[in-house]
């Protein structure tokens, strides 16, 4: 039971919560049940159908409706003397500074992306709010606390990115079905429904002046006289067949791995298009577009069946059609959407024909996807666990009891009879460069590269700064505001394209840039080096940052979903999740106390590794991590204590 003073710090305190999902569902309704009466959420989603299985506060007719009110509505009606402050918005809105964060007494996050996650970090610490962080996958889930010079802070440690994939892999040598999903989703889908004239490899020309004129042109832009059969027909052959052709061409290439075999639909389907019972058009009874069905159309039901190469050939092509006969008001602007059943239809089929020509095993709707969408699906006990976990850890800070904080881990399965692992939390990381301010290095051809890259691929990318400013000594290379001059964004923009080395202050080896966030209140220095070539498949971006936490490549990780990086064929494809509280793989040396006593490294690391071995290998029939469900920061407990030793909080 909590003492009179410790109710009162309750009932006085302010908080901040960010997330109205999964998790933020059970921590609201923990917080105002636990006593707190002066509540703010800060959610910028709607509530969808696929949420109402687990975020127990919204009902069907809640669908389309602001997550952050709704969850208002439903708590006061069993806390009604209480005060909840909703927000329908990004986190990341310019509302939400510095001053606005001040005025909390604690921070707790129930985020669904790594940006987001970054951005509240960094204006906590601008804040001197402590902040208490949480994400679940399935059964496993995660509580930490992060208070400014106290703990080390959330970047203070390396946090996952999405796995990503060489173009060369995903367009000439897939060796998993992810590879094809990927190649399905990101490039065809896109190049046939999506922006048409942007570049990828998926339009091979032919070289040989013998060849057949169609392949001298753009094969993916429908003739005046060809109608949708046709068309569909052509872009199959060209795809699975043409261009596995030219692709077996270089025979360097296949002397170590199997050959794919050019599939065609002469050899695949009938010569002419066969009429399925008059149900031609079936998916067309419903006015909602997005409910249009391949599936409904060919009379193929169940989902979970796994469909032969001929059924997979039938539902692209009726995928196709319908794009073009219901929805064609879409297409040039249309991206791939896991809630979208004809593009979920379309890219399964297309993902298992090439499949099919590359010796990789088929897969069903189900789980293709589970793979496109980046899915893992949630578990709402875990939710409330964390949930519970996080209210602790608030009244904790709240106290000022430093020595009681604990970071928390929930396992799936007992561990020396123990389902919750707690932590002591570690000592700030000094060459943390968001908390610690320590110097970057970035190892780049100053010659070649432009501003616009290191923007684009540091800064923004791997520093995660939303309005970062770049200055050189006292000249200022770049910035962004709403109230600059239009001389200014004139210039500015101009100088995105030069290379470094032509800018008006010129950047070579040796420079020290300042790159700062006003927003954020973050400055970090970045010293340069000038290199002149990189591997392009250990390192695609051209450049090479160190003295940062780097994301740690994982299959079943999110970075963001609410500003998915777009797509650049000459680089890698990512393969991002997209949902609702991320896992994070973080390698730390944490020795975990039970009944007061600091356990062995050796049993950390087996307990917890078992634990998570399903959500950190490679991606066997489902995959990845992405948009149905709470998911964050699972610790593995790997490091070495000899190399990688911390100090805890005292």
């Amino acid at each position: 039971m909590a003492s009179e003073e410790q109710l009162s710090t309750i009932k006085g305190a302010k908080v901040l919560m960010v997330g109205a999902g999964g998790i933020g569902c059970e921590l609201l309704k923990t917080l105002a049940l636990s006593g707190f009466e002066d509540i703010h959420i800060i959610d910028m989603d709607t509530i969808e159908v696929s949420n109402l299985n687990r975020q127990f506060l919204f009902r069907q007719k809640h669908v389309g409706q602001s997550k952050a009110k709704v969850a208002r509505e439903a708590v006061l009606k069993f806390r009604p003397h209480i005060k909840i402050t909703p927000y329908h918005a990004n986190v990341k809105d310019p509302e939400f500074n510095v001053d606005f964060f001040k005025q909390f007494n604690v921070v707790l996050n129930g985020l669904d992306n790594l940006d987001a996650r970054r951005h509240v970090n960094r204006l906590c610490l601008a804040s001197g709010v402590p902040l208490v962080e949480s994400g679940t996958t399935g059964f496993l889930g995660q509580v930490t606390v992060h208070v400014k010079g106290k703990t080390e802070c959330y970047e203070c440690q390396s946090k996952p990115a999405p796995k990503t994939y060489p173009v060369c892999t995903i367009t000439s040598t897939p060796s998993k079905f992810v590879h094809c999903i990927v190649w399905a989703k990101d490039l065809l889908f896109a190049k046939l429904f999506g922006d048409k004239n942007q570049d990828n490899d998926l339009n091979v020309h032919s070289t040989d002046a013998s060849s057949s004129s169609e392949h001298a042109e753009d094969v993916f832009v429908r003739k005046a006289d060809e109608d949708i059969e046709q068309y569909g027909r052509r872009i199959y052959d060209h795809v699975f067949g043409y261009n596995i052709e030219v692709a077996l061409r270089n025979e360097e290439t296949w002397k170590s791995r199997n050959k794919p075999r050019p599939l065609y639909t002469r050899d695949v389907l009938p010569p002419r298009p066969v009429e399925q019972n008059g149900n031609k058009d079936k998916a067309s009874t419903t006015g909602d577009p997005s409910s249009v069905s391949a599936m409904a159309s060919l009379g193929l039901k169940n989902p979970q069946d796994l469909w032969s190469l001929r059924e997979n050939s039938d539902v692209f092509l009726e995928a196709l059609k319908l794009f073009f006969l219901k929805r064609e008001k879409e297409i040039g602007q249309l991206g791939f959407d896991k809630d979208d059943q004809l593009a979920v239809e379309f890219v399964t089929s297309a993902a298992n024909i090439r499949a099919a020509s590359f010796g990789i095993p088929l897969h069903n709707l189900f789980e293709a996807k589970g793979i496109a969408g980046n899915i893992v699906h949630a578990v709402a006990t875990t939710n409330a666990i964390i949930a519970g976990l996080i209210v602790l850890e608030a009244m904790k800070v709240l106290q000022n009891d430093v020595k009681s904080y604990r970071m928390t881990y929930c396992l799936e399965h007992p561990s020396r009879k123990m389902l919750l692992m707690p932590v002591q939390p570690f000592e700030p990381n000094k060459s943390c460069y968001v908390c610690s301010e320590t110097p970057l290095t970035l190892e780049i051809n100053t010659h070649r590269s432009k501003l616009r890259d290191f923007v684009d691929k540091i800064v923004k990318a791997k520093l995660g700064m939303s309005l970062p400013l770049i200055m050189h000594g006292v000249a200022l290379l770049y910035e962004v505001g709403d109230d600059l001059e239009e001389v200014e964004v004139t210039n500015y923009a101009a100088n995105l394209d030069k290379v470094l080395s032509e800018l008006p202050s010129p950047v070579t080896g040796g420079t020290i840039l300042t790159v700062e966030d006003l927003r954020q209140e973050l400055k970090c220095s970045v010293n340069i080096k000038h290199r002149e070539e990189f591997d392009e498949e250990k390192e695609p971006d051209g450049m090479v940052l160190s003295g940062w936490t780097p994301a740690l490549a994982t299959e079943k990780n999110k970075t963001s979903d609410n500003d998915p990086s777009s797509f650049n064929a000459s680089q890698t494809v990512p393969l991002e999740p997209e949902d609702d509280d991320e896992i994070e793989i973080i390698n730390k040396d944490p020795a975990i106390l039970t009944a007061g006593k600091k356990r062995k490294q050796s049993d950390i690391s087996v307990a917890a590794n078992s634990e998570i071995s399903s959500v950190t290998g490679e991606i066997p029939t489902k995959s990845k991590v992405e948009k149905d469900d709470s998911h964050s920061d699972i610790v593995t407990v790997d490091g070495n204590l000899d190399t990688n030793k911390k100090k805890r909080v005292q």
